[in-house]
């Protein structure tokens, strides 16, 4: 089995660098990190996840689509788009890298957003597993492994380095020049330390998140229940869980006029946001409570009843983590899914 000595990364990661750009997970601040380019020194970070997922790459917080000069009395279209890199991103655990295939169903879907086919097709995902999961992990419940993460590229964590295996072809291309890199290991170094993730999940306060309540056909079941005024209350609408969350794809168009020529912009929106499905005619959903149903109605129901049965969260805990009023997915569920038990 290929394995990868921690004294080795730099080495690795500068011959990964010669073929495309390199991003890796960096410490910004105390116990926070966040995606960005190696360079020879960059040291990497050892937190568990980024404080923003890798959902960045393929599909930006801010992207400029088209602009529009006036030239001789004529609409003249301009096209910002340039050759796209190629790229790869080091560090992906297994939540992050099942939300691409959420984002997938959504912009690979006809009519196909060529903006995010294009970095999808440059990008390599190098995952690693869970090693040591935080107590705001749950990407069980969903079905994820943290010890099998998927990607191009799998890195199996160990004490002094990584069992490295290519999972596609794509994968396999990248590693064969770096073949000098890797010494072989007995494979059972890896199966334990698969294991022993494994175990740690079994072991963590949420554990037992069922998703039993949940899932297509569930619509009526769940958009009347009452708890959602109360599971509501506190929401001050800011956002920062669609910002953090690594699947939510909702965004606006923006057009600005520069002086010179106007330029159309995408940015992320949320549908926390008062002004969100605002239209000339007013707004369908007038109250926080409202908003809020409707965030978590998409993750639990309305995603999974449109895409075979899989749910618009990998569990990632990122919400758990950032919410200023302790709001998040998982009270949400445990709240529904007693009350459906009563019923």
């Amino acid at each position: 089995m290929t394995f990868l000595k921690s004294a080795d990364l730099e080495r690795f990661l500068g011959e990964a660098s010669k073929t495309r750009t390199v991003y890796v997970p960096v410490d910004v601040e105390p116990k926070k990190s966040a995606y960005r380019r190696w360079t020879p020194g960059t040291a990497v970070s050892k937190g568990l996840k980024t404080a923003r997922s890798a959902k960045d790459f393929f599909f930006p917080q801010t992207e400029n689509l088209v602009g529009f000069r006036i030239e001789n009395g004529k609409i003249r279209i301009l096209d910002p788009r340039e050759e796209q890199e190629d790229f790869a991103v080091f560090g992906v655990r297994a939540c992050d890298a099942r939300s691409f295939g959420i984002l997938d169903k959504v912009f690979l879907a006809e009519p196909v957003d060529t903006y995010y086919q294009n970095r999808r097709a440059h990008g390599l995902i190098l995952t690693m597993t869970c090693r040591r999961p935080a107590e705001t992990c749950f990407c069980t419940a969903f079905g994820i492994d943290p010890a099998s993460p998927g990607g191009d590229v799998v890195f199996t964590e160990t004490a002094d380095g990584w069992y490295v295996e290519a999972v596609t072809d794509a994968g396999r291309e990248f590693l064969a020049p770096m073949a000098d890199l890797f010494e072989d290991r007995d494979e059972s170094g890896r199966e334990a330390a698969k294991e022993e993730t494994r175990a740690i999940m079994e072991k963590l306060p949420l554990a037992g998140l069922s998703t039993d309540a949940f899932g297509g056909g569930r619509t009526k079941a769940l958009f009347d229940r009452p708890e959602w005024a109360s599971l509501s209350e506190a929401c001050i609408g800011c956002g920062t869980c669609t910002f953090v969350c690594p699947t939510c794809q909702c965004y606006d168009i923006r057009d600005y006029d520069t002086g010179h020529d106007v330029r159309r912009f995408r940015c992320w929106d949320s549908c926390m946001y008062s002004d969100f499905t605002k239209m000339a005619g007013g707004n369908p959903r007038l109250t926080q409570k409202e908003r809020f149903r409707q965030r978590f109605m998409h993750k639990l129901v309305y995603f999974p009843e449109n895409n075979g049965g899989e749910f618009g969260c990998v569990g990632c805990g990122r919400c758990l983590a950032s919410c200023p009023i302790h709001m998040n997915i998982v009270k949400v569920m445990k709240t529904l899914s007693e009350g459906q038990d009563e019923q």
